[in-house]
């Protein structure tokens, strides 16, 4: 008989988990807010800024880089940087200038506000005559609107709006946008602003130019009478901006982290740091987001000493009084110490940036805050075991984490067994995000989720009543999953991704290899209730139908590997299983966080250890051949797999139809265990080479292209939790080992040596 947990140590862990809600609740909740303002605020690059357009009609000159608005470093208002634009109107010519809103995966923009608001200077000064005109568009591609919903207002001199500008000094510039004449056949909606665009104006011949900083919507403010040309605004009484306290700082190799607490004003726009070198005057180097406590300052060499201070500011630039200083030193690190640097930044992705209802992990961040995902929730598991391990938190604060996970598991919706994709945080309730047809069961990232529980149900082994309650708690829901029911029907070859109430099987896309589902078989072989026989495996997973061969050349353009046995050399390395020439790198990381693939032989290979080895080789041996001539790839420079891209989420992988020049951290970092040297080499290059760019609160960001000079502006919650786990289980296999003490697990690759396989 189980036993139940006492009262006392039941209370324990309800504190523990409302304290670890409490923490990052706020903080989600007001990057939110944040969000739903902020239009501009920094470049993430130094030269141009990525989301804007620029282009210009001779004789009309408009400063330009590759088509984008230049990156301004010497004046600004919200460090480290502004939008420069610099013009010449010329009669008979034209330019346009378009700054575009960043839009994060999954979130809608729903700005709140009806007025425009932005900051310009001129080092000398502008008639207003002179100034150039603007307007704004609610569609994603600024003026070139072709269709319903998009719209744009008519333009209107900025001169109507500002006045003479004057030399050296900020202006604010307020636009009440219900006011603007729509010039579409559609109604401007302010709340969906997509693009500020500036265009020309008088053509009074002379070289202008203009500085762009903070643009934000927020609601209409009052005004002083006859005062607007001015903006000398009369607002309403603002709480005072506060100080922050407790403020510390930690050196590292390249980079110096800090941390402050104490409540945030209800006035709070971001935060200002400031930094002193050798004892040099402060001088403002960035910003950071309402409801994040920390930053990164990347110094780029060893031996520097720097002292910080913090402010707040508010959306006026008004500033509270700067923290107490404090300082640190950068230092020269080991290799090993340096692995823990990566593992416990990546590991804040989910630890600070985790959802506070459920204790899941956000698909991304910046995101839907709503928005939970259940496979990377079932990485995240790993990388809190890790966490643990490597005392980053408390063995007591992991298991109030898990114990809310489980606890968000257990109340949230299941078809037969099985989670959705996505779900709401708040309420648990299934959030079809790839259409209608998707609002039941995902059976591939409940095999993530399930991985990550299994791991944590051997991890939390003692004696304690929390820990033995919520390893009865994880048998119960591993239990209740019914593999069998994803068959469609008892004669099926294969098991299928997803099934809905109202649906069923309309999806129909069934499960076959190689790639990085290959857990779903493995946990549907092993499931004591549930269970599939095991030559399903051969059947479906590596299937030699006519369908199987099929869908794998169809994703893969490749005959290689169709018949899941692939036996073909790239650049001298000989692939046993994979498609085409082994596909992105994230397939020998999702099914192997957890499952060993030392312990995993079948007919077509020996080792997928050994195979999944070979794929990174190939891999690293395609980045460093570079056959399509990109920027920035090498031997410290590789590893195409999923990741947010420029167009979006793409999956590069090493061949001519899906490398498009984008390097994803993960790739890599993920690949300690098959790849370490080059592993090493990738991640020395990323942080003491180009930090400056891809090193920031947690740790590497997701992607860059060096070809497009793009870096992306979000972090993934299926990129940072590999890192965390895959390096740990290059230093001591600590997964590995849990994972494979499930006395279920033992057996699987017992049922697969029963079966007899056909000859491929």
């Amino acid at each position: 008989m189980h036993s139940k947990p006492t009262a006392a140590c039941a209370r324990l862990i309800a504190i523990l988990a409302l304290f670890s809600a409490l923490a990052i609740a706020p903080a989600l909740q007001a990057q939110g807010a944040y969000y739903r303002h902020a239009f501009f605020d920094n470049s993430q690059q130094s030269d141009y800024y990525w989301n804007s357009t620029a282009q210009a009609a001779l004789p009309s000159t408009l400063e330009q880089q590759h088509r984008r608005l230049p990156v301004e470093t010497k004046y600004f208002l919200s460090p480290p940087n502004a939008i420069r634009l610099q013009w010449n109107s010329q009669p008979g010519g034209g330019w346009d200038a378009e700054i575009h809103l960043v839009n994060f995966p999954n979130r809608f923009p729903e700005l709140s506000g009806g007025a425009l608001y932005f900051w310009v200077y001129s080092p000398v000064a502008i008639a207003k005559a002179d100034l150039p005109e603007f307007l704004l568009s609610d569609a994603r591609e600024g003026l070139q609107v072709a269709e319903f919903p998009g719209s744009f207002t008519a333009p209107v001199p900025l001169g109507q709006y500002t006045g003479d500008i004057p030399a050296r000094k900020w202006l604010r510039v307020r636009v009440p946008m219900r006011a603007l004449r729509s010039a579409s056949v559609f109604e401007f909606h302010p709340e969906r602003l997509q693009s500020l665009i500036f265009h020309q104006g008088r053509s009074d011949g002379v070289g202008h130019t203009l500085i762009i900083d903070q643009i934000h919507v927020d609601d209409e403010l009052r005004m002083k009478s006859g005062a607007a040309q001015r903006l000398k605004l009369a607002r309403p009484q603002r709480e005072a901006l506060g100080t922050p306290t407790q403020v510390a700082a930690t050196g590292y190799e390249r980079h110096v982290s800090l941390q402050w607490d104490g409540p945030e004003s209800a006035s709070l726009a971001h935060y200002v740091i400031y930094r002193s070198i050798h004892g040099k005057p402060y001088e403002p180097i960035g910003i950071q987001l309402p409801g994040t406590q920390r930053y990164v300052d990347f110094i780029g060499s060893i031996g520097v000493t720097a002292s910080y201070k913090v402010a707040e500011a508010d959306w006026d630039n008004r500033s509270s009084l700067m923290s107490a200083p404090v300082t640190a030193t950068t230092r020269p690190m080991t290799d090993d110490e340096l692995l823990t640097m990566l593992q416990e930044a990546a590991f804040q992705y989910y630890w600070d940036g985790g959802e506070p209802h459920s204790g899941m992990a956000h698909e991304s961040l910046p995101g839907d805050d709503r928005i939970v995902a259940t496979g990377a929730s079932g990485f995240m598991i790993e990388a809190i075991l890790v966490g643990i391990e490597r005392h980053f938190i408390t063995r007591e604060q992991g298991l109030a984490r898990l114990t809310r996970i489980v606890s968000f598991l257990e109340r949230a919706p299941r078809y037969h067994g099985v989670w959705s994709h996505y779900m709401n945080g708040a309420t648990a309730q299934t959030m079809p995000l790839f259409g209608m047809l998707d609002n039941g069961g995902d059976l591939v990232e409940t095999a993530f989720i399930t991985q990550g529980l299994l791991t944590a149900r051997q991890y939390f082994n003692g004696p304690e009543p929390g820990e033995r309650d919520l390893q009865q708690r994880i048998t119960k829901l591993w239990e209740g999953i019914e593999w069998d029911w994803y068959r469609d029907n008892i004669h099926s070859d294969y098991l299928y991704w997803h099934w809905s109430p109202q649906w069923g099987f309309q999806i129909h896309h069934p499960l076959i290899g190689f790639n990085e589902v290959m857990v779903v078989y493995l946990l549907a072989i092993a499931s004591p209730t549930h269970g599939v026989p095991a030559d399903m495996y051969y059947s479906g997973w590596a299937g030699q139908g006519e369908r199987a061969l099929v869908y794998r050349q169809g994703w893969s353009g490749s005959p290689d590997g169709n018949h899941y046995y692939n036996g073909n050399t790239y650049f001298g390395i000989k692939l046993d299983v994979g498609v085409g020439s082994g596909g992105p790198l994230f397939f020998t990381h999702y099914s192997f966080m957890g499952f060993d693939p030392h312990a995993l032989h079948d007919r077509y290979t020996a080792s997928y250890f050994d195979n999944n080895r070979n794929i990174a080789l190939i891999n690293l041996a395609y980045c460093i051949a570079n056959p399509k001539h990109y920027d920035g790839y090498g031997a410290d420079a590789w590893g195409l797999t999923a990741s947010d891209g420029p167009t979006g989420y793409k999956t590069p992988a090493p061949d001519a139809l899906s490398d498009n020049g984008t390097i994803t951290l993960t790739g890599a970092l993920a690949s300690f265990p098959y790849t370490p040297e080059a592993s090493m080499a990738a991640f020395k290059h990323y942080y003491r080479d180009l930090g400056a760019q891809l090193w920031d609160i947690y740790g590497p960001r997701d992607a860059y292209n060096p070809t497009l000079n793009w870096v992306s502006p979000i972090y993934m919650g299926l990129n940072q939790a590999p890192i965390v786990a895959m390096v740990e289980n290059y230093r001591t296999g600590l997964l590995w080992k849990t994972f494979m003490s499930n006395p279920e697990i033992a057996l699987v690759q017992k049922k697969l040596d029963a079966v007899v396989a056909p000859a491929p």
